[in-house]
């Protein structure tokens, strides 16, 4: 393999890699689950976003009571009981012992992290065209070696397969530094028999997180499908 295939499959595999970083998405990390959990899957769920802003908890709450309904749950958004703020602990107890809820979802947003990393500088071979109308042309010669003596222009024909000519050309891309911004949610499901028990628990990580709507729909997604998974509900109707 000659030195400038080397550099184009080297050029495009940097590229290739920096389209797959720019579209990371969503996952879930630290997941746990309680293997004592042996009682019907869940059918009856409080959701509880804990966040000031009112919008953005009502996305959340929506999100996930929407696609619970889709594996057979009775789902609550909790600001449908609780308009102001999210309920704090002894008004959840009382909702639970009024309503017959027999597990409560809980979204928690932690502090986001900040990660930065160097990109390595690389070089990549760009193709470039000139386009030149056929017919005669005025072409100047420089001669080599004869610094004192004239260029000498001359008329030239360019015939019909003459008129593209392409190029190409050493780009040099400088390494910089690049700063990631991750944004961090605790899931928690508690079962509300015996007191209340915590049977399932994990952590979303959403690299440089987009819009609310697309976030919440990766992380609604793969934390129903762990649960269906755990039997901790049932599966997707």
């Amino acid at each position: 393999m000659n030195s400038l295939l080397k550099t184009i499959v080297i050029a495009t595999l940097i590229f290739s890699i920096s389209l797959i970083c720019a579209c990371a998405s969503s996952s879930l990390v630290d997941i746990w689950h309680d293997p004592a959990f042996q009682t019907p899957s869940l059918t009856k769920m409080m959701v509880i976003t804990v966040r000031k802003n009112a919008t953005k908890r009502r996305i959340w709450e929506d999100a996930f009571v929407g696609e619970l309904v889709k594996h057979g749950v009775s789902a609550t958004p909790s600001y449908s009981l609780f308009p102001d703020a999210p309920p704090d602990t002894n008004q959840v107890i009382t909702t639970v012992q009024e309503n017959g809820f027999d597990g409560i979802l809980v979204i928690l947003s932690l502090p986001t992290e900040t990660n930065t990393h160097y990109v390595e500088g690389y070089t990549s071979i760009e193709q470039d065209g000139r386009y030149i109308p056929p017919g005669y042309q005025r072409v100047r010669y420089i001669y080599q070696g004869y610094p004192n003596r004239p260029t000498d222009q001359r008329v030239q024909y360019i015939s019909y397969w003459q008129r593209y000519r392409t190029y190409y050309r050493e780009i040099e891309h400088p390494g910089y530094t690049d700063s990631q911004t991750v944004d961090i949610r605790a899931i928690d499901v508690t079962t509300t028999g015996t007191e209340g028990r915590l049977i399932w628990s994990a952590t979303s990580r959403t690299p440089d997180p987009g819009s609310v709507t697309d976030v919440q729909s990766e992380i609604v997604s793969l934390v129903l499908s762990e649960l269906a998974q755990r039997s901790i509900i049932s599966p997707k109707k």
